[in-house]
């Protein structure tokens, strides 16, 4: 058995010693380097562009604008095309209007990258300002200055549900409570960050393109759309890439860009982005203004629950609903909630666009939902754990349907589980209890004690589909090629553990490959909590038709019937007569000739496989924190944290561990510090690591995890996804601690980040009320 245990990760030997490469490591004979010229304004008209003094420098090559790449106002093809958002036009070079601060507008091309990037220093353009909408308010105002001229106002669309009858539960409700609450943009940062290296092969005339991507093929398929090119004459790579958690989930301008100088200039061309154009340019996430309110019985039940909200995607809906309809799904939680309204505008503004960043709209839900569990607990007085149970969806009522469609346009239905235990779990692994009795012996200090909890349900294993092909080679090693890319995740440890489970060959035998669209024909990305779910069942399939291939073959050389061979430790072997067999590369080798196969249509020890799930299948998790405020200096310290979560059948323990603590790292950083900022001109006000400010080890308290496994009801290994798993949780959990630490002054918490500054404003204003 190789499936389910913690063996250690393959990929890691070449990455330790420095052998592994990245994007910025790759070279060619002749590279050139590109640097962006970018718009300082949010909204322009570009007038003119004069290049004279950057072409006089020493070692430009050129100075090109989408008048000298007129294929470069082709539009960038969204990652999710959605009929009920309206249409837009994403330029990969802008000209003549640019539509967000860092917009491309130029692009030069010298002989290095410090040459390149003295030669956009000398490039002037000329701008006329125009009007810029920078909030959704502003956007949506009577009059506002339009994003998209052929629009008639800023609203890309809007997506409604209801279920039940809300308006009938809030109206027969004992409490009802209410609020504004934000969640406010921030982005993932990638040790790593965006890259794209582009050559034309010159033996095959096709254009090799590396991209420090997600998504290769949705890469793939912009480039020969806005360049003409058949995709069979497009082939991306990726190397090893630094951290994605969807920042780099779908194509942006300059991966088209990169390309389609190198074949403009036939040389080859190698851009890298810097951590302030990453803050500048690279899709970040969230950005949701919610106004929900919650109806409960005196007893503690549920009967209404709504939310009416703005999405604010910046200059291009890039995702298009998806992240708004994620928020709609997974608001109700594992609660039973028998009437629920919602209503999502999404808004365009002149911002930077933004698209997923890990946990892709279920941590707004969880903030908005555990907001109103916390306060109706309040209004009943009672213990806000004890209202959470009350609601849970019960084990006999899976698989519990919501009555909502996820955006696949399948009715939800919970995978069964037993979330009220799960949630126990937690309360104990946290010690509630006794975080409870502390919080009473520091009451009234000036450092009270506050507990939060968070608990959430999770689409994942988003479809259509994912393949794998795997091979025996004639020596012995078994080959898998998926048409995925990592970017982190142990692809190439859990993808092979399944493999050589199905074959009984060493895990030392099964090599992935992966992050290459001549790998196999189709593929969707490393996304949406997706590749153990996904590709985990391909690489089953065809691993199955390999090893029925080989009991084929090896029962034709060794004179028994197919059901007698038995396929263990790299042979196949007749059962119960382990010593009559042969090594797995001798069948492979057979099977090239070998008449067995022609019932199976072809020939050798290779099959190729997808997996197409139904639907997503439901994971959950339960966070708590425990948390301190210093009321004089608002400083918030994280004391004690403490999560279970559901992961299905756990394919390396170890590596599903890894994922869940980076992701409520992550969360922790949202939930106390990070957050993009903009002026409102539309200016970014934290474009560098100074400004923006990610958590530190000092301010991760030991994490008690504990996974629970309930196989997925969609894929028969019982596998769920967890890499956004960790990340949903933390903002919610420690809102809800704040604000339960300062409930005694009165102290609402509408939104995070919970930085000092925010915290010593709250109960300024707590205190002025008061008075």
């Amino acid at each position: 058995m190789t499936v389910g245990v913690s063996v250690k990760r393959k990929e890691d030997a070449r990455l330790l010693v420095g052998a592994g490469r990245y994007l910025d490591d790759l070279t060619a004979p002749g590279l050139l380097h590109l640097a962006v010229v970018r718009s300082p304004h949010p909204h322009a008209r570009v007038l003119a562009v004069d290049r004279r003094a950057a072409l006089a420098g020493a070692g430009t090559v050129a100075v090109l604008t989408v008048d000298d790449l007129p294929e470069l106002a082709g539009s960038i093809p969204p990652l999710v095309p959605t009929p009920t958002i309206r249409s837009y036009a994403h330029a990969v070079l802008a000209g003549p209007v640019v539509r967000h601060a860092g917009e491309a507008v130029v692009v030069v091309v010298a002989e290095d990258r410090y040459r390149a990037a003295d030669a956009a220093e000398r490039v002037r353009v000329e701008y006329e300002v125009l009007p810029a909408a920078t909030t959704p308010a502003s956007a949506l105002a009577r009059g506002a200055p339009r994003v998209h001229p052929d629009w008639p106002d800023n609203l890309a669309g809007r997506n409604c549900v209801v279920v039940g009858d809300p308006d009938r539960g809030f109206a027969e409700a004992a409490v009802v409570v209410e609020g504004d609450f934000v969640y406010p943009r921030m982005t993932g940062v990638p040790i790593e960050a965006r890259g794209v290296f582009a050559v034309v092969d010159p033996l095959s005339g096709v254009l090799s393109v590396w991209s420090s991507t997600q998504v290769p093929f949705a890469v793939r398929s912009a480039i020969a759309r806005v360049l003409g090119l058949p995709e069979d004459r497009v082939r991306v790579r990726t190397p090893e890439v630094g951290g994605g958690f969807g920042v780099k989930g779908h194509a942006y301008p300059e991966d088209v860009l990169v390309p389609a100088v190198a074949r403009a200039l036939g040389r080859p061309v190698k851009w890298t982005e810097t951590r302030s154009e990453h803050f500048l340019t690279a899709a970040g996430d969230r950005d949701q203004a919610h106004h929900a309110r919650m109806a409960v019985r005196r007893d503690g039940t549920i009967v209404a629950l709504e939310t009416r909200f703005t999405r604010d995607h910046g200059a291009y809906p890039t995702l298009g609903e998806a992240i708004t309809l994620n928020t709609i799904n997974h608001l109700p939680g594992p609660y039973r909630v028998p009437a629920y309204r919602a209503t999502g505008d999404n808004v365009v503004t002149h911002k930077t666009f933004i698209a997923a960043y890990r946990g892709a709209g279920r941590p707004e839900a969880a903030l908005v939902l555990d907001r109103l569990l916390d306060r109706a607990a309040r209004g009943l007085g009672m213990d806000p754990a004890e209202l959470r149970r009350r609601n849970m969806i019960r084990p006999d009522e899976m698989p519990y349907r919501s009555g909502l469609s996820y955006r696949d346009g399948v009715p939800i239905a919970y995978d069964p589980a037993d979330y009220v235990s799960g949630f126990d779990r937690l309360l104990g692994r946290l010690d509630y209890a006794g975080w409870r009795k502390q919080q009473r012996e520091r009451r009234g200090s000036d450092r009270p004690l506050g507990v939060g909890l968070s608990v959430y349900v999770e689409g994942t294993g988003l479809g259509p589909f994912e393949g794998a092909d795997v091979r025996v080679d004639p020596g012995g090693t078994v080959f898998v090629r998926v048409g995925v890319a990592a970017q982190g995740q142990a692809h190439e440890t859990t993808l092979a553990q399944i493999c050589a489970e199905r074959l009984g060959v060493p895990l030392a035998h099964v090599v992935v490959l992966g992050g290459d669209t001549e790998l196999v024909g189709f593929g969707m990305g490393t996304i949406a909590s997706r590749v153990a779910a996904v590709a985990g069942p391909a690489v089953a399939k065809s691993a199955d038709e390999v090893a029925r291939r080989a009991q084929l073959v090896a029962a034709e050389q060794l004179e028994c019937a197919p059901e007698d061979v038995v396929l263990a430790e790299g042979r196949a072997s007749v059962r119960g007569v382990p010593d009559r067999g042969l090594p797995l590369g001798a069948v492979a080798r057979a099977a090239v000739r070998s008449r067995a196969l022609a019932s199976r249509g072809s020939p050798g020890l290779s099959a190729c496989g997808f997996f197409y799930p139904d639907s997503v299948t439901w994971a959950f998790g339960a966070h708590g924190a425990a948390v301190e405020v210093d009321v004089e200096t608002g400083a918030v310290r994280l004391l004690a944290y403490a999560a279970v979560h559901d992961c299905g059948r756990a394919i390396n323990p170890m590596v599903v561990e890894g994922q869940v603590h980076g992701g409520i790292a992550q969360g922790i950083g949202a939930g106390l510090q990070e957050e993009l900022m903009y002026d409102d001109a539309g200016q970014l006000l934290t474009a560098t690591l100074m400004d923006y400010a990610l958590p530190r080890a000092d301010q991760v308290p030991p994490l008690g995890v504990e996974h629970l496994e309930h196989a997925s009801a969609v894929n028969a290994l019982g596998i769920k996804g967890v890499g956004e798993s960790g990340v949903i949780a933390p903002g919610a959990a420690i809102a809800g601690a704040v604000e339960d630490a300062l409930a005694e002054y009165g102290v609402t918490v509408d939104r995070i980040p919970l930085t000092p500054a925010r915290v010593f404003e709250l109960l300024r204003s707590a205190r002025r009320r008061h008075s």
